[in-house]
């Protein structure tokens, strides 16, 4: 799928005032003339530059195209319907993710999703279930005695921390 690039920088823009917007709140230190906003709206002026450029851009590679040119080009994968339903899992396992891993934990609902995506996407039930342990034991390792980031522990609090 491609996106005309007026679309993506109209939405980098977007993205851009907001990340600006929302760095207004951050609090200012005193007897300095800047603060901890001052890096991250350097960022955001940045992305607004950014955006508008795709955005002429994207308007010029249209209008060179012609008016009966679409604005969003749709790849083989949108009509077949294998590819469709690998799309919408990977979504759903976003969302399973957010939803539930404060209750089931991390290690749980990360072997699962990791798990039903290999296993979709072709790999053997085998492979699926160990490269969904390995992985899931490396991360769990990594934040949580690495970065020192607890992951969810859910169901497993007792066991894991």
């Amino acid at each position: 799928m491609r996106f005309n690039d007026a679309i993506t920088g109209s939405v980098l823009v977007v993205f851009a005032i907001a990340e600006i917007a929302y760095t207004r709140t951050f609090p200012s230190l005193f007897g300095q003339n800047y603060g901890p906003a001052l890096f991250p709206q350097i960022i955001g002026y940045s992305l607004i530059l950014a955006g508008v450029i795709l955005i002429v851009r994207g308007l010029k590679q249209q209008r060179s195209a012609g008016a009966g040119s679409p604005w969003i080009e749709t790849g083989e994968w949108v009509h077949q319907s294998r590819q469709k339903i690998n799309f919408f899992l990977v979504l759903l396992a976003l969302l399973a993710y957010i939803l539930f891993s404060n209750w089931l934990g991390f290690i749980i609902i990360s072997m699962a999703i990791l798990f039903v995506l290999l296993y979709r996407l072709g790999s053997s039930i085998i492979t699926s279930l160990l490269v969904a342990v390995a992985t899931t034991a490396t991360l769990q390792l990594l934040f949580s005695k690495l970065l020192l980031v607890p992951l969810p522990a859910g169901l497993l609090r007792g066991l894991v921390y």
